[in-house]
């Protein structure tokens, strides 16, 4: 048993200068912390399988799903469900970090579009 955080959790980059960090990675549930540095998106994408749900620690997020736009902003969560096309972008001039919770794991289960 082992508190996690950035400090310890493994770590893998993403994107343009993106960072993760897996605070839990079972096969059924994966809980990621993220940072994206201003300015930056992510592919479009979408998950067969997993359902994932973000939550912003800090910033403001903008989400692309299946053509429509959606901000959330720090505080808030989104859901996104299996099958759906989404996308998450850093339109701000400050960083964005988020939690994301994928039921099952996403990692495996995606599918670039772009």
């Amino acid at each position: 048993m082992s508190v996690k955080s950035v400090e310890n959790a493994e770590h893998y980059m993403w994107g343009n200068h993106c960072e993760g960090w897996h605070l839990l990675k079972t096969d059924s549930l994966s809980i990621i912390q993220e940072k994206m540095p201003p300015h930056t998106a992510e592919a479009l994408h979408l998950h067969t399988h997993a359902q994932q749900f973000f939550y912003i620690l800090k910033g403001m997020a903008v989400f692309e799903v299946e053509g429509e736009w959606v901000e959330v902003k720090e505080k808030q969560g989104f859901h996104i469900e299996p099958n759906q096309k989404h996308r998450i972008l850093n339109n701000t001039d400050n960083d964005l970090e988020f939690l994301v919770i994928s039921e099952p794991k996403s990692h495996g289960d995606r599918f670039n579009l772009e």
